[in-house]
């Protein structure tokens, strides 16, 4: 199948060639910002309900 893109083999050259990459081992990634769920907001409404059912079963 004929290639559709003409181009000198210089430039195929250029293309081709491996590119040497360094990692950058300097920086510090932070850490992931945690997200406010539904289910983070069922654990606040649940911690504030506790107390008032022990006051409840001590009170009987």
């Amino acid at each position: 199948m004929p290639s559709i893109i003409q181009m000198d083999s210089e430039m195929l050259k250029n293309l081709t060639t491996e590119v040497k990459e360094t990692l950058a081992t300097n920086i510090q990634m932070s850490a992931p910002k945690k997200r406010f769920t539904l289910v983070n907001l069922w654990k606040i409404q649940n911690a504030k309900r506790k107390p008032t059912r022990i006051t409840r079963k001590w009170a009987i």
